[in-house]
């Protein structure tokens, strides 16, 4: 049996998108998207947890966050958990955990238009055959 990393989130983004186009001319956008859960504690009291998360997009999806998203958009995000480790300029060893991005839903009511756009499933080229 496959295994299976599917991953569904609706949030606001935390704050503006990073958008870099690679050497080979490839898009990519990077943001921080924050869900939060609200809840009613054992006491009646109302709180709320917020969790942030790293989000990825990938060609026409980073396409659509460099022109369409903005800090405190509201967002429908379906995509794979990635871990990935890296050095930082001082040498230490760091690990990401970030959401890849291959579809999204735009919630926020202000934009009359609600795409809904789906990207490819992963940031590899397909093959030729």
């Amino acid at each position: 049996m496959k295994g299976l990393n599917r991953v569904t989130l609706v949030g606001n983004i935390g704050k503006e998108r990073e958008v870099k186009i690679l050497s080979d001319g490839t898009e990519v956008a990077k943001f921080s998207l924050a869900t939060t859960e609200v809840y009613r504690a054992k006491d009646g009291r109302v709180g709320s947890d917020t969790q942030w998360h790293t989000v990825v997009l990938w060609r026409g999806l980073a396409g659509l966050a460099k022109n369409c998203l903005k800090k405190g958009s509201l967002i429908l995000l379906e995509g794979r958990i990635r871990y990935r480790a890296y050095e930082d300029k001082d040498g230490n060893r760091r690990q990401v955990t970030e959401i890849v991005g291959d579809q999204l839903i735009m919630l926020d009511r202000r934009n009359p238009v609600h795409p809904h756009v789906e990207g490819p499933d992963s940031e590899e080229e397909p093959l030729p055959f």
